[in-house]
């Protein structure tokens, strides 16, 4: 498995291909959700092929919003399907990545211990103290797309999907947890429910 070059073919597409209104699901979102799954994965001891079928999935999982919106996972796995062999990725390890990438679909469902991990690194931010900056760019994303229209509904939706979500490894909830209700209680106070 070439990852380098793999990585250097999404990292292009996505600088030249993504849409300038994508400010939350762009190339640093990527670059995080790589970092965040390469951490996880030195405390869940994965190495090896398996790391590199992980950062493989990090890179492409959101490659499919270069040409849709909703339902960009389905894109990401095809686009992902249509490339790997191109660097060396064998049947298998393409089918291993496809189902780490349909892992970070909301809601979340993974199957195995490499979709747990991708799933948590993919909102691994929610549990760090950077949740505000972050989400505000997503925030911003959605007003422009019309998916929410104040401010108070966008704390409100925030609120209701960090109650509902639970981390799916050990390390993820370790790490990531008590900051995640922190984060809630922040929010409840924003909108005078504590």
């Amino acid at each position: 498995m070439n990852y380098r070059k793999a990585k250097s073919y999404v990292f292009k597409r996505l600088k030249e291909e993504l849409s300038p209104d994508l400010h939350y699901h762009c190339i640093d979102h990527t670059k995080d959700v790589i970092e965040s799954a390469t951490r996880l994965a030195k405390t869940e001891n994965v190495k090896g092929k398996e790391l590199t079928l992980l950062k493989t999935a990090a890179l492409f999982h959101d490659i499919g919003f270069t040409e849709t919106y909703d339902g960009h996972e389905n894109s990401s796995v095809r686009i992902a399907r249509e490339t790997l062999p191109r660097f060396d990725y064998s049947e298998e390890e393409i089918r291993v990545v496809e189902g780490m990438i349909m892992a970070t679909e909301i809601p979340q469902s993974p199957k195995t211990h490499l979709e747990e991990i991708l799933a948590d690194a993919d909102l691994d931010y929610i549990g760090r103290d950077d949740l505000f900056v972050i989400g505000q760019r997503l925030q911003y994303e959605w007003k422009l797309r019309g998916i929410t229209t104040s401010l108070k509904d966008w704390h409100e939706k925030q609120l209701e999907f960090l109650q509902n979500h639970n981390y799916f490894t050990e390390s993820a909830i370790k790490l990531r947890e008590k900051t995640k209700q922190h984060n809630i209680y922040e929010l409840e106070k924003l909108l005078c429910k504590k």
